[in-house]
């Protein structure tokens, strides 16, 4: 039998995307360069099909019409990223007046639509000349981020009532300083963690600054990427290996954002490893006393693992991987395209671990996909039959329907993304959007997804 699928009134429907991802105008009205511009003019060949960020989905000049288009497909909310160093070229000092136009005016547009602005200040764009000396790692860089935060509010605050301080904090941890995949592209543990550590840190002194300004009815709060661990089995060598997985990967963000202090664990750990950053009493309290309002989740994966096979190499380099194995369970559903496992109920188990353990915290799904190669595949009728997302969407949902019945107080949901966008180092190989994007021409033609979301928006649900 169909069942009705209700979501509570004002729940926000839309989705998101960032700076670097959909504006282009790369080099124009006096935008400084940040490290993906650098990288991509230093190494182009690290990136898909040699597609950097000049363009991409040049948001910059078309901003109106997608505004429109948004509207137009059921969107009440969407959650964008102001580029740094768009607005302060090279990360401190002057205001860039092109660039604050811009951004006013993609307000401005969003709020004349009916459609809530949220506003990301980090979403993986460091600033060349910041990086260079070190990026978070520097506190001096720290300070110039909460500076950057604070031109922001100044600048927006009298619009914008939802801010972000940063989108998946714990990437360009990851991906920059362990695994190959982000500039600056160093393997290095040490620097990875005082990293991290200057991360949590600029992000508590944005919420600070955010504080004195007291903007009437505004929230600031984080975007995390939380990836439920599952262990392989009980054996107490895997749930060992879950813990410390789920320590490395979503606590370490998690709690300090929101409890104010990390995990005496995770300390525990690092400490034996000799791996603990540079860090100051006064630091920890100002951590302790400037954590979010609310959170926004990232959900596209599981995480699995299990107990180590081998012992990691003595001499090679310490990471979390050290701990555990992922575990490939036979018999799980994937995303070819990305590699990735799909499992719905993953959004509903970090739902529940926010609702028990993180005093039931205000969420919502900031971010949820499936990106797909080769959709070009699925056209009939001039239209992309993706009935593939409608689907992912669709099952989602559900289970977050389930988690909002048991009590989660979660506010709305974002698909990641409204159009095609450009992907680090990926560019357009798989294409996420409601809307697909011809890169030669920049049409922009909705797919079948994107006029069922504008049905669930508008009726505040489904019924399946």
């Amino acid at each position: 039998m169909a069942k009705e699928y209700k979501f509570p009134e004002g729940f926000w429907w839309g989705s998101a995307t960032s700076a670097v991802q959909i504006e282009g105008a790369a080099n124009e009205d006096g935008k400084g360069m940040n490290v993906w511009d650098y990288w991509y003019k230093k190494e182009p060949n690290r990136f898909f099909d040699g597609v950097g960020p000049q363009v991409t989905s040049d948001f910059y000049h078309r901003y109106k019409d997608d505004i429109k288009l948004m509207k137009e497909l059921g969107h009440n909310s969407f959650r964008f990223s102001i580029s740094w160093s768009r607005l302060i070229p090279g990360g401190v000092g002057e205001v860039n007046k092109k660039a604050v136009e811009f951004y006013n005016n993609v307000i401005d547009e969003l709020i004349k639509n009916d459609i809530e602005p949220f506003v990301t200040l980090f979403h993986f764009d460091m600033p060349i000349e910041m990086q260079n000396i070190g990026g978070f790692e520097n506190k001096k860089v720290v300070e110039y981020f909460a500076e950057y935060a604070k031109t922001c509010f100044e600048l927006f605050g009298d619009r914008v009532k939802r801010w972000i301080t940063f989108n998946e904090p714990i990437v360009p941890v990851l991906n920059g300083y362990l695994y190959n995949l982000h500039y600056p592209d160093i393997v290095d543990f040490k620097r990875a963690v005082q990293f991290a550590y200057g991360t949590a840190l600029a992000s508590a002194r944005a919420i600070e600054e955010f504080k004195k300004l007291q903007i009437k009815g505004a929230k600031i709060g984080i975007v995390l990427n939380l990836k439920p661990v599952y262990s392989r089995s009980n054996h107490p060598a895997d749930l060992k290996a879950a813990e410390i997985a789920d320590l490395f990967h979503n606590r370490s963000f998690l709690d300090p954002s929101i409890r104010g202090e990390y995990p005496k664990e995770l300390v525990e750990l690092l400490k034996s490893y000799n791996h603990l950053p540079e860090y100051s009493d006064s630091e920890l309290e100002l951590i302790k006393n400037n954590t979010v309002e609310y959170i926004g989740v990232n959900y596209y994966r599981p995480f699995r693992v299990k107990a180590k096979e081998n012992m990691p190499n003595p001499y090679g380099v310490f990471t979390p991987d050290w701990f555990y194995d992922e575990y490939i369970m036979p018999g799980r559903r994937m995303n070819p395209y990305r590699g990735w496992e799909i499992y719905e109920k993953g959004i509903y188990d970090i739902l529940i671990n926010l609702r028990d353990n993180y005093g039931n915290i205000e969420c919502f799904i900031s971010e949820n996909g499936i990106g797909v190669e080769g959709e070009e595949r699925f056209i009939k009728d001039g239209i992309i039959q993706d009935d593939y997302r409608i689907e992912f969407i669709k099952e989602h949902l559900k289970w977050l329907h389930k988690a909002i019945e048991e009590g989660c107080n979660v506010k709305g949901y974002h698909l990641w993304t409204f159009m095609d966008n450009w992907s680090f180092l990926n560019a357009y190989k798989n294409r996420y959007g409601l809307v697909s994007v011809d890169l030669e021409t920049q049409k922009r033609t909705v797919k079948k997804s994107g006029y069922w979301f504008k049905q669930v928006a508008q009726n505040n649900g489904f019924v399946d």
